[in-house]
């Protein structure tokens, strides 16, 4: 199989979009990079600590400029955090460079997996369930504007769900060639 573009995982906050993502780049032979990661690197800071000093609109504008960088490079699979599909800059860049993909997960499973995590800079709320209900309830008509949606469970394992994207892949011509 060959890679034409760059495949952009976008998606809610526990999605899966990194793990599933670095499974799915191990299929297809290509390099996986995780958006956040590259913004930490380039700021030397955790994404954190770049929303408590600088804030969000900051970290936004960040996120958009490495995004742009990555889709320069060679095909590879590209994860992205969960707002970043949200800027239409960056479905712009996305569409022009790579494929995305939604990977689509009901409240209830997102839920069940970040309720314990605390590297979640916007769920630091007093009710983080509600936070995570609205930020849902308001980012999902744009993800579904994805080039493709793969559907998430909870009995699918990491592999199951990269095999579920390439084969979703594999519909597109101008990105996978079988």
């Amino acid at each position: 199989m060959r890679l034409k573009k760059s495949v952009v995982m976008v998606g809610m906050m526990g999605s899966g979009k990194t793990a599933i993502g670095t499974q799915l780049a191990r299929l297809l032979e290509v390099p996986f990079i995780d958006s956040d990661d590259a913004i930490v690197e380039a700021a030397n800071r955790s994404i954190a600590e770049i929303f408590e000093r600088e804030g969000e609109a900051f970290f936004r504008q960040k996120e958009t400029q490495v995004l742009e960088r990555l889709l320069e490079g060679p095909p590879c699979v590209l994860s992205t955090g969960g707002g970043a599909f949200i800027a239409q800059a960056n479905r712009n860049a996305i569409a022009a460079k790579g494929v995305s993909v939604w990977l689509r997960a009901d409240l209830d499973l997102l839920w069940q997996r970040v309720r314990h995590k605390s590297t979640r800079p916007l769920l630091h709320t007093p009710n983080p369930r509600a936070t995570l209900a609205e930020i849902f309830r308001a980012r999902v008509p744009i993800y579904a504007k994805a080039d493709l949606t793969v559907d998430s469970a909870p009995n699918l394992s990491i592999d199951d769900m990269a095999h579920r994207v390439r084969e979703a892949l594999l519909t597109r011509a101008d990105v996978l060639e079988g």
